[in-house]
Order: structure tokens, then sequence, then C-alpha cells
């Protein structure tokens, strides 16, 4: 750890006195509905699993405001009005988007035994 930041232990508490109060979700979830509001998130780019969500955030204690409930329904809002759109657009041209050919017979060199 960097001298600037102090002797670790000292830094090992701040953050434990922190992370009690929930210091760093309440960050996190201001910048979340300030971008929000700002039409500034893009959930193409989020991914959610069973490892970090196991159940409602209701469920697990966690209780967001109106204010970035509202947020984030309408930036989801806006996201499937972009997926919608991508859609159309594929549809129009009659094409999907260009794939690369399979390899039919595994080889990464192309023909069976064609090193070169």
């Amino acid at each position: 750890m960097p001298a600037e930041f102090g002797a670790w232990p000292a830094v090992s508490d701040r953050f434990r006195q922190w992370r009690g109060p929930g210091v760093f979700e309440a960050l996190l979830e201001g910048l979340i509905a300030e971008a929000a509001k700002r039409g500034g998130v893009d959930l193409s780019l989020a991914g959610v699993d069973s490892t970090m969500v196991r159940a409602r955030h209701d469920a697990a204690g966690m209780h967001l405001s109106h204010d970035v409930l509202a947020a984030l329904d309408k930036a989801a809002a806006g996201e499937d009005k972009a997926q919608s759109k991508r859609v159309t657009s594929k549809n129009r041209t009659g094409q999907g988007p260009k794939r690369a050919r399979k390899r039919t017979n595994g080889d990464a060199f192309g023909a069976a035994g064609d090193c070169g």
C-alpha cells in the first residue's frame, strides 16, 4: 500500500467504519441516480447474475429511494426502446449480423494436416 495512504491498520479501520453504515452503497446509488437523470445509464453494459443478486432488493434489506427506482425504470425503458430499434433495423434489411464461418474439420490451419 502506498505510504501516502498511511499505515494499513488505519486504512483498514477507516474502510470498516465506512462499510458498516453503508457509505459506499450510498455513494454508488447517488452516482447511478445522477447518471440516470442525465440519460447516462447504459444498461447494455450491466451484467447481473445469481452470484450478485440472491433475492429481490427489499428481501435483502436494500431499500432504494423512489427517485432512484424511477430513474432506473426510465433508463431500462430507454434500453428496451434502443433494443427494439436494433431489431427493426435488422428486419428492414432482411439480414442479421454477419457471422464468421464455422470450421468443420476442427483444425485451426484449414485442411487436416495442412500446416503451411
